[in-house]
Parts: structure tokens; sequence; C-alpha cells
């Protein structure tokens, strides 16, 4: 026979089970007045998607079960039963509700929280679990009949099967946090000698839970209150932001992004903004932005989310001007020896009429036009064929120090021998920078960028050379007080043929790109209009005893592959 104790024990359990069954009831009818009363206040001042008749005739029938519910308990019986029976049939009106007011759309999916929540305190752990199982099940379930058009859909937005899946997902788990902290909550309350102490005990795990959640997820987080500031800023949108938690705190968001941010409720509540970081890097990041919530207060502000697109984007542009230089890269041999040899000839023929006694000077003058403007088309065919065809590398361990000391000493001989009032500012933060790389070619590469240095420089300026350690790479820059580049230009620079200087063939930096690429490093241009221009180099560190095996890259290779971070990266406008 049960002992006093556990006779009074489950005397009291039943008694609380049937307490807690007429508070859920009148719970139900309040919740059910409280959202038909907002959802007829809305009609009445706009339009609305879904059948407001339908939805009145879901919102009676839940009346209905409540009130026999309300009336079998006053009759008695199993209340475990009845408890199942409430926390099922809840469950079955809320996905009725979800459906009707939107599916995806829905403002009332909060509602099986709620259920769930009501399961753990009426029913066993185990059964908390089976309910918010139960729950994802319906939503997920809702949300893809209303997506794949299996039932008629209500609502106003279709996002994409990517985005209708992380919405369930997300769902499943916080539901099935919920299930576990309620589960939890409600085994605290069940002591009757420590309720309160647990009780609060609980809460303040449940809080410090959801602050690891939020500080954990990968996605960076921002709320803000409605008059736009923020109030949180959770550790990945610090390290997206590159800015500490306290210097984003009380800030206007709006001004943290270049374009224009999404607006709650519409259909432009996520989309893609530009952000400037405190490095000059541009950033493009995804932001949604969703009501900020608390019930019995209503909408207290917004929450923002944002994912990191600057790689992919970043990589779409290499594709883009991959696939550009790998048609030029097939057809420029071809062309280029078609247009030499007529070429030849006609240099040949006007030294040859220019030889003529009996010219005049304007002919002699136009002879002499001819013969220039031949060279200086056989001098773009000879810079053509030679971004176009196989390039031989010799692959070794080399310092870059000494093969840019060279260039640089070269470069100086000829400023001062023309004057040209440039200076040359060396900043290497080490002494040696050995890396796999052809010499030669590295020396092609620092040419290049220092006579692109001194062309954008003709009143005279300074050039700085820059040598700064990376994690894995060694990162060499090249900064002139130029009139620097447009965005457009920033886009284009190592694309054939885009020379911003008069003569220029525009093809030194297309090598260049071409030789970086065959490196497996880096290439990147920083600039603004009028603030000058940086060219930035990056190349993979080596050990002084790496050896190196000569390496002939094939054609495919050499122009036709994708690069691996090459252009665009840290470009701004």
């Amino acid at each position: 026979m049960p002992s006093s104790g556990t006779t009074r024990f489950i005397m009291h359990s039943v008694f609380e089970n049937r307490l807690w069954l007429a508070w859920l009831v009148k719970v139900r009818i309040l919740i059910l007045t409280i959202i038909l009363g907002i959802e007829l206040a809305i009609a009445q001042f706009a339009t609305i998607s879904f059948p407001l008749r339908l939805f009145v005739g879901t919102i009676l029938l839940a009346y209905a079960v409540s009130f026999f519910y309300l009336g079998l308990l006053k009759i008695g019986g199993k209340l475990q039963l009845q408890s199942a029976l409430q926390v099922a049939s809840d469950l079955f009106l809320v996905s009725l509700l979800v459906y009707i007011t939107g599916g995806v759309d829905s403002s009332l999916n909060f509602l099986y929280p709620l259920v769930i929540i009501v399961a753990s305190i009426l029913l066993q752990r185990v059964w908390v679990y089976l309910t918010a199982a139960v729950a994802f099940v319906l939503y997920g379930t809702v949300l893809e009949l209303c997506y794949f058009q299996i039932v008629p859909s209500y609502a106003a937005t279709h996002p994409g099967i990517r985005t209708l899946q992380a919405i369930i997902f997300v769902n499943l788990f916080g539901y099935a946090a919920v299930a576990y902290l309620a589960g939890l909550l409600a085994a605290k309350l069940r002591q009757a000698d420590t309720r309160f102490e647990h009780a609060r005990g609980a809460l303040e795990n449940l809080q410090a839970l959801h602050e690891n959640i939020i500080q954990s997820t990968s996605n960076g987080l921002i709320t803000t209150g409605l008059d736009g500031r923020i109030t949180l800023v959770n550790a990945a949108a610090e390290k997206l932001l590159e800015r500490t938690e306290a210097e984003l705190l009380r800030q206007p968001i709006a001004r943290l992004f270049e374009d224009p941010l999404p607006i709650v409720g519409s259909e432009r509540s996520y989309g893609e903004m530009r952000f400037i970081a405190p490095n000059n890097f541009r950033k493009t990041f995804r932001i949604m932005v969703s009501e900020l919530y608390v019930p019995g207060r209503g909408a207290v502000g917004h929450v923002y989310t944002l994912d990191d697109l600057t790689q992919i984007r970043r990589l779409e542009r290499e594709i883009r001007m991959q696939d550009r230089l790998a048609a030029v890269g097939r057809l420029s041999a071809a062309i280029a020896h078609e247009v030499r040899n007529p070429l030849t000839s006609i240099a040949g023929s006007a030294s040859l009429l220019s030889e003529m006694p009996d010219l005049s000077d304007d002919h002699r003058r136009l002879l002499q036009i001819v013969t220039r403007e031949s060279e200086r088309l056989n001098s773009i065919i000879t810079d053509f064929l030679a971004y176009s065809r196989n390039k031989q590398y010799k692959f070794a361990n080399v310092d870059l120090i000494p093969l840019l000391e060279d260039t640089l000493i070269l470069l100086e001989h000829r400023m001062a021998a023309q004057t040209t009032g440039i200076k040359i500012e060396r900043r290497y933060s080490a002494q040696k920078t050995h890396v796999l790389a052809d010499g030669d070619r590295m020396k092609q590469v620092f040419w290049n960028f220092c006579e692109n240095a001194v062309r954008a420089m003709k009143k005279g300026g300074t050039l700085t050379v820059s040598i700064d350690e990376l994690e894995h790479e060694w990162q060499l820059s090249f900064a002139d007080t130029g009139p620097g580049m447009s965005p457009q230009m920033v886009e284009k620079v190592f694309e054939p043929f885009q020379s911003q200087f008069e003569g220029g063939t525009g093809l030194g930096l297309a090598i260049v790109y071409q030789i970086v690429q065959a490196h497996e490093g880096k290439v990147f241009v920083r600039s603004k209009a009028e603030q000058g221009c940086t060219f930035v180099l990056r190349l993979r560190k080596a050990t002084e005893g790496t050896i190196a095996v000569p390496v002939a890259p094939s054609r495919s290779e050499a122009a036709d592959a994708v690069p691996a971070k090459l252009i665009g990266e840290g470009a701004h406008a």
C-alpha cells in the first residue's frame, strides 16, 4: 500500500493538474479574444491578405473546443488524458491559424512555443519533446504545402527554398530549446518546498542560455530600439563590423551602411548592403530585419541579422574577369601574327618611299607619321604577344627584398636623371621575405607597379613601398600620391587595354595579373579619387630551406584557369 506521503503527493498532483487545466482553458479563451480583436481592428484600417471569414470561423471553433474542455473538466475523468487531448488540439488549432494568416508571413507562430510550455507543465518530459517535434512537423508541413502550392497560400511574400528551409530549421532549434528549457523550468516548479527559488534560478539560466545562443551564433545579430539606435551586438557582428560593442551601442544603425536598410514587414525585409570597414576595405552584407516583439509590450525594436557575402561577390567578379581574359588569350596570338605581317610591309614600304628625293615636305611628314605609328602598333603587338604566349617559370626559394631593391635603385637613378621630383620611401617590417617565386617575373611585377606610380605622379610626389608580415603571407604595397582612380577603373584595372595613361597599351597590369596567378598569389588595388592609389601584392611564405622545382605552366594554367582570390579584394569606391 502507498505511504501517506505518497498519497498526499498524488492528491496534490491531481489538484494541481486540475488547476492548471482550468487555467489553460481561461488563458486560451483570453488569447483567442485578443487575437480576434487585433485582426478585426487591423481589417478595419488596412487590407489583409487572408480570408477574414475563414479566420473568424477558426477562432469560433477554438472557442467551442475550449468550452468543451471546460465542461469536461467539471465532469472529471482522467486528467492526464485531458491534458494530452488539450495539447494535441492546441497544436492543430495553432497550425490552422498559422496557415490561414499567411504561413511564412504569419505572426502567430509564436503560439507553438506557448503550447510546448503548457505541455511541460501538464505532461512528463518525454511528452514535451514529442510536442516540440509535432509542432516542428506541423509548422514545416504548413510552410511546404503553401510553398509547393499543394494548398492555397495566403502569404504576401514568397521566399526561396533555402530561406524557407532556414526558417523551418531555425524554428526546429527554437522548439527544441523551448522544450528543454520549459521542461527544466517545470521540473523546478514542481518542487513544492523550494518552488520560488528554483523558478528564479531557472529564469537566470534561461537568460544566460539565450545570451550564449546569441553570442555563439555564426551570423551577426544586432538589435535596435524603435528609434533605430543599437541596443545589442553579438560577437559575430563585432567581428564582421570590426568594431567593439562599446563603440556600436546607442549609435544609429543606419549610419553604418552605405545603402538604405531593409524595412520591416515589406518586400524589402532583406537586402544587400555595402559597408566600409575601419581599414577602408569594402564589404557586402546580406541583412535581414524582423520585429523585436515582446509579449505584453508589443514591438520594442528591430532585429538585424548579418551574413558576409564579400567573398562570394569577389569570386563572382573574378570569374567574370577571368572569362574575359580567357577569351582574349585564345584569340590574341592569331590576331597579333595576322596584324604584324601586313604591318611589316607597310613599314618597309613607307621607309622606301621616304628615301625618294622628289618628295615634298608634306609628303615626307606624312610618311614619318606612318613610320612612327607603325612602330607604336608594333610595340602594342609585342606586348600583346607577351601577354598571350606560354610563360616559362623557374620557381625557387627567393628573398623578395633584394629583388625589390634592384627595381627601386634602377628607378631612383632614372628619376634622378629625369628630375621628376618623385621620392621613394621604404617601409620594411622584416629583413628577409622568403617565397617560392620566379625572381625575374617578380621584378617584372615590381617594375610595372612602380612605372604606373611614376606615370600617375606627373607633378612629383612620393612612392611608398611597404612590406608587412601577415599570418601566412608577405604583403607588398606600392602607394603613390597621384590623382587616384574612379571606382569603375578600379574594377577593370587588371583587364587588357584599360590603360589610363596616354600612349600606354593597357597590357602591363594584365601581364602582372597572369604572373601573380601563376604564383598562386593575390593582387588588388585600393584607390579613391584625388587620394592616390595603392597596389597590394600578397605571396605565400616559404621557409629558408624550402627547395622548389622549376615549373612551366600550361596555356590553360597561365591564361584560362579561374584564379584563387585575386582581383577585387579590398577594392572600394
